[in-house]
């Protein structure tokens, strides 16, 4: 029971920062400041992010016009669905007839 709510508590807290660094770094694109490394968004997202990440980039209009972003953040949350999907309920199994 403690690892799930563990778990839960590191899923917020990594798409809240991933939401908030995507508003950070437009505000400091809008001011011509020092910017976040595109890696390090990509890596935030990678980690569990991606739905903050995504949320964050439409909300605060950030790297929409970038098609690694427009196409990198959705699938990297695709993944970590299947990946969910995978270890929650093991491998689909198909048949045929």
């Amino acid at each position: 029971m403690k690892s799930i709510l563990f778990l839960l508590i590191y899923i917020a807290f990594v798409n809240i920062s991933g939401f908030a660094l995507m508003g950070i770094d437009k505000r400091k694109a809008v001011r011509s400041a020092f910017r976040i490394p595109e890696a390090t968004l990509f890596a935030v997202a990678l980690i569990g992010g991606s739905l903050g990440s995504i949320l964050g980039m439409q909300i605060f209009r950030h790297k929409t016009k970038h098609w690694y972003f427009q196409l990198g953040m959705p699938i990297i949350l695709v993944l970590q669905i299947a990946l969910f999907l995978f270890l929650r309920f093991g491998p689909i199994e198909f048949s045929f007839m």
